[in-house]
């Protein structure tokens, strides 16, 4: 072969290799993704089943049912309800008439949380719950 053809055939390798790469990182990228739902998209069915996802509202009032460490909570976005299950310590803003938003799965219809976040200041609220929330009070006009 020529240094014409090695040339050639170094700058194929290299170009296949940044595919490569390229795909791979994209492909990493994807699968660690936690799209965010409001109460209407599960309930409406948009959400995965058996793949973690956040789900987000308002904790409604009168909803919360602690025994043990598991709590169960009712999710709204003023249209729907979601109930979540959540085994472990709540932060200390989490309260009802709050935003949330909850890192989880479905399992027979029930969201079961990983992870609960509550909002940080009487101010403030996590944009996801607050477009849902938006949506949601532009439908029922």
């Amino acid at each position: 072969m020529t240094k014409r053809q090695n040339r050639m055939v170094l700058v194929g390798l290299l170009i296949a290799g940044a595919i490569l790469a390229v795909t791979l990182l994209l492909q990493a990228l994807g699968s660690n993704t936690n799209y965010f739902y409001s109460p209407t998209e599960v309930a409406e069915g948009k959400a995965p089943t058996g793949k973690s996802f956040r789900l987000g509202g308002l904790v409604a009032v009168g909803s919360v049912k602690r025994k043990d460490m598991t709590v169960n909570f009712d999710v709204t976005d003023n249209k729907n309800k979601f109930s979540i299950e959540y085994t472990g310590i709540l932060p200390d803003l989490f309260r009802e008439g709050q935003g949330i938003i909850t890192t989880g799965s479905l399992v027979n219809g029930t969201f079961v949380a990983t992870e609960v976040l509550a909002k940080h200041d009487e101010n403030y609220m996590p944009p996801e719950v607050a477009d849902a929330l938006e949506k949601t009070k532009k439908s029922e006009q």
